[in-house]
This record gives C-alpha cells, sequence and structure tokens, in this order.
C-alpha cells in the first residue's frame, strides 16, 4: 500500500509498506495492505513502518484505495 506521513508542513515521509501500525484511541491498530476503508483518530504514540517509525502527539488516519494518509501533530 502507499502510505504518507503527513503533517501541516507538508509530507514528513512517503513511500510503500505492507503493514503500519498506529496508536488508535481504542488501541493499537495493524493496517496490512488492501485494508478496507477507514477513518481512525490517533492518539500519543508510535507510528511503525517497517523503514520508519516516528512519535506524535495526536493525528488521524484515512484508509482508502489502499493508500493510507497520517495526518499528524507532533
Amino acid at each position: 500500500m502507499k502510505v504518507s506521513i503527513i503533517e501541516t508542513r507538508g509530507i514528513i515521509w512517503e513511500g510503500l509498506a505492507r503493514r503500519a501500525v498506529l496508536p488508535a484511541q481504542e488501541g493499537q491498530m495493524c493496517v496490512l495492505d488492501n485494508h478496507q476503508p477507514f477513518l481512525a483518530r490517533l492518539k500519543e504514540g508510535l507510528v511503525r513502518l517497517p523503514e520508519m517509525e516516528t512519535q506524535i502527539k495526536d493525528g488521524i488516519a484515512l484508509m482508502n484505495a489502499n493508500e493510507l494518509k497520517v495526518y499528524v501533530e507532533f
């Protein structure tokens, strides 16, 4: 899936990943390739991808058409 980590100043990271782990409000969420569409509120924690890891304060994750966009605040 295509993954984009975005903050107010622009794109922090963009690339392909088979898996992403997100700190959702409801608990840790693992998103795999071809996941069904969703919109999730994120809480403070780690966004983990195979190629990178970043600490966030909060955010929103949107999955649609095998593309994950993670809007974050640090």
